[in-house]
């Protein structure tokens, strides 16, 4: 990713700053020595253009970590039992 000052110099990220997953604040620097300028820029998640395939498979293993292990062990019981009948 390439960032540029007003002056139209290059800049560089020097840190960043994870505010949530799809919003980042990004401090910047300007190249130009004679510049100097400092400043932040946001990037953030705006929209999705194709669906990842993965999207549904990695969401089912997430809610299924953030279960209990009575939960888990209860849900993988019945999904046994159904795939018998």
């Amino acid at each position: 990713m390439r960032v540029v000052c007003k002056c139209g110099h290059k800049g560089r990220i020097a840190s960043r700053e994870e505010v949530t997953t799809e919003f980042v604040k990004l401090y910047c620097q300007c190249l130009d020595a004679k510049c100097g300028h400092t400043w932040v820029a946001n990037l953030t998640f705006s929209h999705t253009l194709s669906p990842s395939s993965q999207t549904f498979e990695r969401m089912l293993i997430d809610r299924l970590r953030e279960m209990p292990r009575a939960k888990q062990r209860e849900l993988f019981e019945q999904l046994g039992t159904q795939a018998v009948a």
